[in-house]
């Protein structure tokens, strides 16, 4: 039985590797010692505001030092961590931070105005941080900088780090908060101890390190001169995809560099990637994929990418073309396309290496996972049946006061207990599957199932297009027709019937669009997410036909 907790690692990551970078954000460096004594700062000032054991301390954050650093200081305090969408409006602000019985948050200045608008509706807060960013900082907020830049320690505090009275325990939750495609926004409840068992308990396959057994086992690789990591996290930290790399890097005493721009800038990237020597970069697929690729097409060879590794995504669809258009500038670097959501890690695989590229949502099951049917029978190989995807093993607790919700997605299933987050795929004969998207959002047309993925994968691989979504929208005959939104190249022009060719050349008739609706941007979140229940009311409004 292990026992692991994300702030006995890293204390022990900074008793080792004190002077070694931790954070790197544009100018600011911050060794882990650095970041050790920041984070004990934040977590004793909690500790003062009457925060009891696993009181819940939300991050209202663009990325930077800061957000790892509330994290490492709940932590240690053992307290629970909570993400905020950054692009939230005030009431489902308001929601979240209800809804997770916030205690304290910590905010960037830019966001004082919505926060001042909210926080008298938010009773339970008994502090406010605001991180400066250049913007007015409201004086009801305590300075962020002056509690985290002025504390001693470790030592600093009654002679030792902060720990709190109750200890800590690797049953310390962390909370994901995810939108998904449907409803509120639900906190998916992580055990520390299941999550660094899911992100590799130390270890890290791509160079050859296995899992370790305890926090002494950490810390005497690290003695021993153990490689690091270093890892740019390019989509948002507020995204399980950012936050995890994140966590990976760390616990392997390796840096996590971060972008100090607010919009993803993919010369920016590529920029840190070479001038910092990145091994690991985390994106949410070709969302972040397709501009990065753009990049490196328009200056090849400006970038020294050698360092680089692995970049690894999670979360959206990773075409083929694209994987294959980035072997060519990186031949030497591993792709790794995760199956996998904010509700259970590890879902499925595939790995790109060496000049050739997995198959647009093509994976390999994940460990113990199954396709299964509504019956919860096992989907034959080959039988072209549609399925949903199982996955057992180091699994979440569930969602923060949601039992219903939370039964319906964890379930025990021949005596094992599964999480099955919606995601419908095919098996092939060969034992791989075909992912054809989340059945919360899954097209009935006439009687006929169409997975929305699998016609925006078509759509996606024309030079003409930037993006894509097809959702369905009513229809008086077939209750739901699908419907193309896309978004096009700069400069690029195309025709509706040109779209509804290339689906017809590869895909039944029922699954071509039978609306295509052109638009300036598909205006994914910044973690590349696409807001399905946004566009298809926005799509049925453009066709005319009133929504459902």
């Amino acid at each position: 039985m292990t026992s692991w907790n994300l702030a006995d690692i890293w204390e022990a990551v900074a008793d080792t590797r004190p002077d070694a970078e931790a954070q790197r954000c544009g100018e600011r460096v911050f060794t882990f010692a650095e970041f050790d004594r920041r984070a004990d700062a934040l977590a004793a000032d909690l500790l003062d505001a009457g925060l009891g054991r696993q009181a819940k301390v939300a991050a209202y954050l663009y990325n930077g030092p800061e957000y790892l650093e509330t994290y490492f200081a709940a932590f240690k305090a053992g307290l629970v961590p909570v993400n905020v969408n950054y692009r939230y409006g005030p009431g489902e602000l308001v929601y979240l931070l209800d809804n997770a019985d916030a205690e304290a948050v910590v905010f960037h200045a830019v966001f004082a105005p919505v926060v001042d608008e909210i926080r008298s509706k938010l009773a339970g807060v008994r502090r406010w941080y605001v991180v400066d960013d250049g913007s007015p900082a409201p004086d009801w907020a305590v300075p962020y900088e002056q509690v985290a830049g002025g504390y001693d320690g470790p030592g600093g505090r009654a002679g030792g780090r902060v720990r709190p009275p109750w200890g800590r325990s690797p049953d310390d939750l962390l909370l994901l908060y995810t939108g998904g495609t449907t409803g509120m926004p639900k906190g998916v409840m992580w055990r520390q101890d299941n999550l660094v068992n899911v992100l590799g308990s130390g270890g890290n396959p791509f160079i050859g390190v296995p899992p370790a057994t305890d926090v002494d086992e950490i810390r005497s690789r690290l003695e021993a001169g153990q490689q690091s990591m270093s890892s740019l996290p390019a989509c948002p930290l507020m995204h399980g995809t950012g936050q995890f790399s994140g966590f990976m890097a760390l616990i392997g005493g390796g840096c996590v560099v971060i972008l100090p721009q607010r919009r993803f800038d993919p010369a920016a990237l590529w920029e840190a990637v070479s001038t910092h020597a990145v091994k690991t970069v985390a994106i949410v697929g070709d969302a972040f994929a397709r501009p990065m690729l753009a990049e490196l097409d328009v200056n090849p060879g400006k970038y020294d990418l050698s360092k680089l590794m692995l970049i690894n995504s999670s979360g959206v669809m990773w075409s083929q073309e694209v994987k294959d258009g980035l072997l060519r500038h990186i031949p030497h670097a591993i792709l790794f396309d995760s199956l996998g959501s904010s509700e259970g890690v590890g879902l499925g695989a595939s790995v790109s290496a060496g000049g050739n590229a997995a198959g647009t949502a093509q994976f390999a099951l994940g460990q113990g996972a199954r396709v299964l049917t509504p019956e919860d029978r096992d989907v034959e190989p080959g039988s072209e049946q549609v399925g949903v995807i199982a996955l057992p093993g180091f699994l979440p607790v569930g969602y923060y006061k949601d039992p219903e919700k939370s039964s319906r997605t964890w379930r025990v299933i021949d005596g094992v207990r599964y999480v099955l987050p919606g995601d419908c795929a095919t098996i092939e004969k060969d034992g791989a599957i075909k992912l054809l998207g989340r059945g919360s959002v899954v097209i009935n047309t006439g009687g006929e199932k169409v997975y929305p993925e699998e016609v925006e994968e078509i759509i996606k691989r024309l030079p003409e297009v930037s993006d894509a979504v097809v959702v369905g929208v009513p229809d008086e005959r077939f209750g739901e027709s699908v419907c193309a939104v896309v978004q096009l190249a700069a400069g690029a022009s195309m025709t509706i019937e040109a779209v509804e060719a290339a689906v017809r050349s590869e895909l039944a008739g029922y699954k071509v669009p039978r609306k295509v609706l052109f638009v300036d941007s598909i205006g994914r979140s910044p973690a590349g997410k696409v807001d399905y229940q946004r566009i298809r009311r926005e799509a049925a409004e453009r066709s005319a036909e009133p929504v459902l």
